[in-house]
């Protein structure tokens, strides 16, 4: 049996952490951030499938040019082989010359209309894959100034930012940052699934990278939290 991200579990995932948030810090920056990304998730296979999806119109263009190409070729064929006078090999090499004029022309439109559908379909994946990577750095801004020092006895300064978090709640903001970035990372995973494009892909990997990185940072501090547990 074959093991494949679903949407639906992805889409899970950020509904309940966003209950979490709320629950835990209502009325806050990272709940309204919560909404985004749950957003993200319950959209993404959506549009998606909605991008990969065949071009109607480009891909009926393309047929039509091949048609006439065919037919192109073949009516300059017949109409050598039937003139008056055909008998020597430079008729033939006249109608061949004419054909591949055909073939050149007709095949540039045909390629034109090919790529424009790959890069109206690359440009829409980039442009998610993008939005992925402006809120993860969003997530990144709210947990930068969560500094553990706050709660483990660092000194603070006239510009410091207030602190008002406790212990817990601190590792608990931290760790709904990461998670919030590790669900991000997922839902670049499911626009790579649907989009076998390999510059989208590449963007995929970068932004999954770019989770995984932020991420890191903040289970840095968790941990920092982690090993200045108060005495019992």
């Amino acid at each position: 049996m074959s093991v494949t991200l679903e949407p639906k579990h992805v889409i899970e995932t950020a509904e309940r952490l966003h209950k979490r948030i709320g629950e835990r810090f209502p009325g806050s920056g990272l709940l309204a951030l919560a909404d985004s990304v749950t957003a993200l998730a319950r959209h993404a296979d959506r549009r998606s499938v909605a991008i990969a999806k065949a071009h109607l119109p480009l891909r009926s263009a393309v047929w039509a040019l091949a048609a006439l190409l065919l037919a192109g070729v073949a009516a300059t064929f017949v109409h050598v082989g039937s003139a008056p006078g055909f008998t020597s090999m430079a008729d033939l090499l006249q109608g061949v010359d004419a054909a591949a004029n055909i073939v050149l022309l007709l095949g540039a439109g045909i390629l034109s209309f090919a790529k424009l559908e790959e890069r109206l379909r690359r440009t829409k994946a980039l442009a998610l894959v993008h939005e992925l990577k402006e809120l993860a750095h969003v997530v990144d801004m709210h947990q930068l100034a969560k500094d553990p020092e706050s709660v483990t006895g660092g000194s603070s300064t006239a510009s410091s930012p207030k602190r008002t978090m406790t212990r817990f709640e601190l590792g608990r903001y931290l760790d709904y940052c990461s998670e919030m970035l590790s669900v991000l990372g997922k839902i670049a995973a499911i626009y790579g699934r649907r989009i076998q494009d390999p510059v989208v892909l590449e963007a995929v990997d970068s932004a999954e990278d770019l989770t995984t990185s932020l991420s890191g940072r903040i289970w840095q501090k968790i941990a920092i939290l982690g090993a200045h547990q108060p005495a019992n």
